[in-house]
């Protein structure tokens, strides 16, 4: 149709255009699904470039010479040699030329743009599987990692409970009061990606709490806590292993061992200390398996958003931890 209207643009004689249009429709045709089904997919988009080129000048050469026989067919057959007969459209080969290959041209064009559209979602869906495997990678780390961190928890708590039940203590029932509730918040809170800030020092003080029973008077603890925003959140269990490493790890000076927390919150960020007294001659490099497990909950969770810092003096284990919201 479009080539009849083509073709027929200034003639009265449109049985002529209808006649041409229908014999030079093929060769549109057949080179044009030749190029965009065989020359882009095979050799184009498989960077093929010189095979490409070469079968293209072929195909050129060949569609060029089936216009050049179609126009001998309108000048023979339809205009009975009379040139004056012809559609003006059709009096030079160049216009032929024209129309097939700018069909050609609007053909491949959208052929290009429907596999770049295909190829730009299958990227799309191979990055959110891509993304989607990593996310399922990093909870499954992260689920190991509190697995690893619950049982060194209640080794630690439980031997104290322990040493109670075996002196028959009248404040073992305080203690396994406060024992439920860290258990009660191990179990049902911690698989949950963040809780209150809140709640996390309201357990870091149970646990402190159970520990100040262990020591009795041999104990020193100092907590700091000042927060200006309420509705902050970080992942559970965080910060507890700070707390027991300090407990674990630390030596008695002076016939006590002496605990400073620090723990400030703000709009955007939490500032959180913890040091503990050392003996000077004992070596704290390897401690445990608790900070190594929260190194890489950090990396997990705050990745290029946190700082942490750990460092030793002759009398205090330290460790200093910034986490950007």
């Amino acid at each position: 149709m479009c080539y009849t209207y083509f073709f027929g643009y200034d003639t009265n004689n449109k049985s002529y255009a209808f006649y041409f249009s229908l014999f030079l429709m093929p060769v549109t045709v057949g080179t044009t699904y030749y190029v965009i089904d065989q020359l882009i997919p095979n050799y184009l988009l498989q960077k093929k470039y010189t095979v490409f080129i070469l079968y293209a000048v072929y195909t050129a050469i060949i569609s060029a010479f089936f216009i050049v026989l179609f126009f001998f067919y309108g000048v023979v057959f339809l205009s009975s040699f009379s040139v004056a007969q012809m559609a003006p459209m059709t009096r030079s080969p160049f216009f032929l030329f024209i129309a097939v290959y700018f069909v050609i041209f609007i053909a491949s064009a959208i052929r290009l743009l429907q596999y770049n559209y295909i190829t730009n979602q299958a990227n799309q869906k191979l990055q959110t599987k891509i993304l989607e495997a990593q996310l399922q990678v990093k909870q499954q780390e992260l689920n190991y990692l509190k697995m690893q961190i619950h049982p060194h928890f209640l080794f630690n708590t439980l031997n104290t409970l322990y040493g109670f039940a075996l002196q028959k203590s009248e404040e073992a029932p305080d203690m396994i009061l406060k024992l439920s509730n860290l258990l009660d918040y191990l179990l049902y809170q911690v698989d949950k990606p963040l809780v209150s800030l809140e709640q996390e020092l309201h357990h870091i003080k149970d646990y402190i709490s159970l520990e100040k029973m262990r020591f009795r008077d041999t104990l020193d603890v100092t907590i700091n806590a000042f927060c200006d925003n309420n509705s902050i959140e970080i992942p559970p269990m965080l910060l507890i292993p700070f707390i027991e490493n300090s407990f674990k790890h630390g030596s008695l000076v002076n016939g006590k061992l002496s605990i400073v927390m620090n723990l400030e919150c703000h709009q955007n960020s939490i500032l959180f200390s913890i040091k503990n007294s050392i003996d000077k001659q004992m070596d704290t490099t390897n401690a445990g398996i608790g900070l190594k497990n929260v190194r890489k909950r950090l990396e997990l969770v705050y990745p290029n958003q946190h700082q942490l810092s750990i460092n030793q003096t002759k009398d205090w284990f330290e460790v200093n931890l910034h986490l950007k919201n």
